[in-house]
């Protein structure tokens, strides 16, 4: 099976336990974020979109007086090996919390709709280099 490219950020009580992920602060808990990432472009890739549903799940979960003590979200996707276009990229959430069911399917629903960044993919996204030499000065 080819790589998938998948990446892993997590907070709270699921922020991931690996010793080597990388910790960043974030607004919404007090721990921040960890992620289990590698630094290529496939993955950075996956990486903005688990982080902005992460992000987006606690803003909204907050914004519904929703108790949430933790959150991890995998995004995984391929590319094909002639073009490196994307195959798709899909994401799993895994939540911590007493909510009941219908008020978490609210929230993954709505987070679904709003997270920019699946958004903006999902439309297509242009991404160009201004034409201005690469050296300094």
């Amino acid at each position: 099976m080819p790589e998938d490219f998948a990446v892993t950020v997590g907070a709270g009580t699921l922020a991931p336990a690996d010793g080597d992920a990388l910790a960043l602060p974030h607004r919404w808990t007090d721990g921040g974020v960890r992620a289990t990432v590698a630094f290529t472009g496939a993955h950075l890739l996956h990486l903005a979109v688990a982080g902005c549903v992460l992000n987006d799940l606690f803003r909204e979960a907050h914004a519904r007086g929703l108790p949430l003590a933790g959150a991890a979200v995998t995004a995984r996707g391929g590319f094909a090996p002639e073009t490196w276009a994307s195959t798709g990229i899909t994401y799993e959430v895994r939540l911590d919390t007493t909510a009941p069911d219908d008020a978490v399917a609210q929230l993954l629903a709505v987070v679904d709709e709003v997270a920019e960044i699946p958004r903006a993919l999902r439309q297509g996204v242009p991404v160009s280099r201004p034409t201005a030499p690469a050296r300094p000065g």
